[in-house]
């Protein structure tokens, strides 16, 4: 790799220069020299470029001011006026990551792309918008974003609206997330982070528009600023720019954005609060516990690093002590740690889910009485040395899926840049500390680190969280209440001017911004796209009668392997059981290691096994392939050891353990909860697509909401139960374990394979021979959900509403357009109706090549009308017009969000989702022609397929209580989500 740094502009110093051979980059220090902005570089050959624009910005009160922030400067700027330059680049870019984030003590504005202009338009336009945002001359921006009014005529109920306050109302929803957030306040009462910087929906409306600007005034200057650039560019070309089009037209400010260190307690502290539940919720053993120690500084990398490893090896490993000490005493269902580094005060947390408040003091006694022991010599070492080895795999891969590299680096960068300007990288440069802390495993540098960090610490907290029924209606009534005498106090010119505000807001949102303004924004052109699709690299092969899968791609020494079961022959009572399986299988004894031993062996030889059951659709037919998967990452020359390790998963696991088993149950439903409130939307379209699909179904058997259920009345009724879950485990097993239903995946090149063949020989030798009747072996069908037109109701103030169809009932065949649809509906149609408009945080539609489709939103306050949005989409469909440079940005788009930067083991698993969803390259291809060659007559003529989602009626709803008893004649089923 050339020196990128020979030709520096002079208006930047160079303050240090270095090699960083762990990530394979040149890394340089600059500063410019009339503002002192600070910024980081790494060069390396990486195609896919980042650059990222932070400021550090400490908020004074839970307002959310950074947040609001965050989002308001992408709503236009003075060189791209447009009233939404981030969507414009949603819509028309080739970009590979495009976001901006808010942390408790700072805000960021990472953007990537592997095409070298459509980089530079990115941060071009994000530039502009942090330090030219059109917030000064439209206070319309806030309002939208932020919060406002909302006064429809003088009959109707004044409300609260915007997009950053109905974010919040569903981020305090999840009692997850409300716990989080008092943990750092219990720690740090004294310093910024004992406020919400995301906005407390409490406290979010005291936000005025002036205190909003004198934020932006104050932090969003270059002496604040942390630029980052990582990739394969003209490091100098880029710096010119930056400064040229806007350092150089600052001066150096004082700018007062320290963060101050809280000081350590003398003694530990206990806070309590409340969460939200249904009146028909539980409130036993329904509480939340977090034990949680302040840990030295985010500039030590390896104390940071070291306590990675011990909170895995403490909390989070299947029978780690700490864990299995509260789960012994059947003091909580669901333990997890937790170690958080992106402050500048590093804290670890034990949390204990599924408690009673009663217990507190007892648990508090076993985790002390349990940390003693382990620091007076009772840590596992081989638990130790296979958690570094995990970890260091994963370093060293630095495999982060579709998420790019520089982006990764560059927020990891962040930990320890904000907090000290001359160390950024301390955290990439990970080699050596590995070595001090295997070093360091025969000096109990970990014991040392338990005894002073944990048992001697004062400055730690207990936050117990508890359960109140009706909390979430109490405070509803409140807020309406509040706002219905706000009103009654206002005369009458004042609820009128209300209204002509309300009204004015939704006259904004709705006036599309002109043609030429949105041509400022930087467009490519179709020529700039590769015509060419992603190859599918799939290659099939048999050993011993074994049918092998190759996909031969250079792995860097790293043999991806997965092994796939053929599944269609379990009978649909039988199906949730899966969904046991795959918790059960890698986290109970087995017959040669116990699971805390089968754990450590797993993580010393590799980089980590996953079980899973995966449904791969067929193209155009209502059909799907089950499949069981056990996969596995290793390095070449331990590529025995992992089909050891399969073997002895798949074929040796004890089942009988009947207390370990109710443990995995408790916190397989505990995951699940969580999962529904964080993902919502998902949940409820595969939900809604259950009630004519068989293959959503199959999904939502094994890991949707009736696998929950299934699992709730399990674990109800667990005594009469176990016999027969264990009994169902073992027969399950013996009929899928077995030669006739495998296809052995190999991500790997021809060294890698030819490894692989002797033990996957003597692996398949091992396989079940026992004979199977006819019955037995005979494909099931499933069928599809007996219920339809389905309410959820949590706990939450937020909804999330799903419609899906299927398009190809009606004769509609799947094609490369609806890429170009889907990006027109996603960021223009329901952008501005159900985003914009109507303040939910989420919005997106898609169409799968199987004929199905969906519309869904994403913590949205209305449940009517975003399902009258759906149901005008394909008269919008119908009657769309899109000039030439319209349309162009679309397709240019839609080829952006297809053609990602793979990792060879996503190339791996896209090859095998073509080959097992018979999708050949020529098919792909022809999709792909079908996309680039759209026209608008062509998007026009998709609105049947629109249609045909939106009036099927397959409606599904999470959400409040209130939003859904206000249309249950919209259903035909309503009932509580979490039991």
């Amino acid at each position: 790799m050339t020196d990128k740094f020979t030709n520096i502009p002079a208006a930047y110093e160079i303050v240090s220069l270095e090699y960083i051979d762990e990530i394979k980059s040149q890394a340089a220090l600059l500063r410019h020299k009339k503002t002192g902005a600070r910024v980081a570089v790494l060069a390396n050959d990486d195609e896919n470029k980042t650059f990222n624009i932070g400021f550090r910005t400490p908020p004074k009160d839970s307002t959310g001011v950074a947040h609001i922030m965050e989002h308001s400067v992408l709503c236009g700027s003075e060189k791209f006026p447009a009233k939404d330059p981030f969507v414009e680049l949603a819509k028309g870019s080739l970009n590979t990551f495009l976001n901006a984030m808010t942390y408790p003590d700072k805000t960021v504005y990472p953007i990537a792309s592997c095409n070298d202009a459509d980089f530079q338009n990115l941060m071009h336009v994000y530039l502009d918008a942090v330090f030219h945002p059109n917030i000064y001359i439209h206070d319309k921006i806030f309002r939208q974003e932020g919060w406002h009014y909302e006064l429809t005529d003088k009959d109707a109920p004044l409300i609260y609206n915007g997009v950053v306050y109905n974010e919040m109302k569903g981020a305090f929803s999840s009692p997850e997330q409300i716990l989080y957030r008092k943990i750092t306040d219990s720690l740090f009462p004294d310093t910024i982070y004992s406020v919400e910087s995301g906005g407390d929906p409490d406290v979010i409306p005291e936000l005025t528009y002036e205190q909003f600007l004198d934020f932006h005034r104050k932090y969003y200057h270059p002496s604040n600023s942390y630029i980052y650039l990582y990739g394969n560019m003209d490091v100098a070309e880029k710096l010119a720019f930056i400064d040229e089009e806007y350092l150089c037209h600052y001066d150096n400010a004082q700018v007062d954005s320290a963060i101050a260190r809280q000081l350590p307690f003398k003694h530990s502290t206990v806070t309590r609060g409340e969460y939200p539940i249904g009146n028909d919720d539980r409130e036993e053993n329904a509480a939340y516990m977090a034990y949680s120690w302040v840990i030295g500084d985010s500039l030590d990398a390896k104390l940071c690093l070291a306590f990675q490893i011990l909170e895995y090896a403490l909390m989070d490993a299947p029978g780690a002590p700490l864990k299995q000490a509260l789960l012994d005493q059947k003091l909580g269902e669901d333990i997890y740690g937790m170690f958080e580094t992106s402050l500048l005060q590093p804290y670890l947390s034990i949390i204990i889910k599924n408690m009673n408040e009663a217990d507190r003091d007892q648990i508090v006694q076993i985790i002390r009485t349990e940390l003693a022991k382990l620091a007076e010599g009772g840590l596992n070492h081989r638990t130790l040395e296979g958690v570094l080895n995990y970890y260091e795999f994963k370093s060293r891969e630095g495999d982060f899926g579709r998420w790019p590299k520089g982006l990764m680096y560059g927020l990891q960068l962040m930990d320890s840049w904000l907090y000290d300007d001359s160390k950024p990288f301390v955290h990439l440069k990970f080699q050596a500390i590995y070595d001090e802390l295997r070093e360091g495993l025969s000096q109990n540098y970990f014991e040392g680190l338990i005894k002073q960090y944990m048992i001697d610490n004062t400055h730690c907290s207990l936050y117990l969280l508890c359960p109140s029924k009706g909390l979430a209606a109490r405070k509803e009534q409140a807020l309406a209440d509040k706002l219905a005498e706000y009103k009654a106090s206002l005369s009458e010119e004042e609820q009128e001017q209300l209204i002509t505000a309300t009204a004015e807001l939704k006259q904004y949102q709705s006036e599309p911004s002109p043609k030429e303004i949105l041509e400022t924004i930087p467009l490519l052109t179709i020529d700039d796209i590769r015509r060419e699709a992603e190859p599918i690299y799939n290659k099939e092969l048999s050993e011993h009668e074994i049918p092998i899968l190759q996909h031969e791609i250079e792995t860097n020494g790293i043999a991806y392997v997965d092994m796939l079961f053929d599944i269609h022959h379990i009978a649909a009572e039988d199906v949730p059981y899966l969904g046991i399986l795959t918790e059960v299988l890698g986290n109970m004894d087995t017959d040669h290691y116990t699971y805390q031993e089968l754990t450590d062996e797993v993580n010393l030889y590799t980089g980590g096994l996953r079980t899973a059951v995966n449904i791969y659709g067929l193209q155009g037919q209502n059909a799907y392939k089950p499949r069981f998967e056990l996969s596995g990452k290793v390095l070449y020359s331990k590529v025995s050891k992992l089909f050891e390790l399969f073997e002895e998963i798949l074929l040796h696991t004890h089942f009988d353990d009947e207390k370990r088993l109710k443990e995995i149950l408790n916190q397989l439903k505990s995951r699940l909860e969580m999962g529904f409130m964080s993902n919502g939307h998902s949940t409820a379209v595969n939900r809604a697509m259950s009630y004519f699909s068989q293959g959503s179904w199959y999904k939502e058997l094994v890991e949707g909401i009736a696998f929950y259920q299934f699992l709730c009345d399990t674990l109800k009724n667990y005594e009469t139960r176990k016999v027969e879950v264990i009994r169902r485990l073992n027969s399950i097993g013996q009929k899928i374990f077995r030669k006739a239903y495998l296809l052995a995946d190999m991500t790997m090149n021809q060294e890698g394979l030819q490894l692989c063949l002797k033990p996957l020989a003597a692996f398949e030798g091992k396989l079940y021979t026992t004979p199977m009747s006819e019955t037995d072996c005979s494909i099931k069908a499933v069928g599809i959900c007996p219920k339809h037109g389905e309410a959820f109701i949590t706990a939450g103030m937020v909804q999330y509403n799903a419609c899906t169809g299927s398009f190809a009932e009606s004769g509609i065949t799947y094609n490369g357009s609806m890429n170009v649809l889907k990006n027109v509906l996603g960021n223009e149609y329901l952008w501005n109706n159900v985003r914009v408009k109507g303040g939910a945080y989420g919005c997106m539609c898609g169409f799968a090549p199987s004929g199905n489709g969906y519309f869904t939103s994403y913590r949205d306050p209305n449940l009517a009308k975003t399902y009258d949005i759906y149901t005008d989409a394909a008269a919008y469909v119908q009657s769309l017009e899109l000039d030439e440079r319209e349309l162009t940005k679309y397709i240019i788009g839609a080829i952006g969000a297809i053609d990602t930067p793979m990792t060879a083991s996503m190339k791996g698993s896209r090859s095998l989702a073509a080959y097992l969803g018979e999708r050949s390259f020529e098919q792909i291809q022809k999709n792909r022609d079908e996309l680039l060659s759209t026209t608008v007559e062509d998007l026009r003529k998709l609105s049947g397929a629109v249609a045909a989602i939106t009036e099927a009626g397959h409606i599904c709803v999470i959400g409040s209580e209130s939003k859904i008893t206000e249309e249950k004649e919209r259903f035909e089923h309503v009932e509580q989500l979490i039991q």
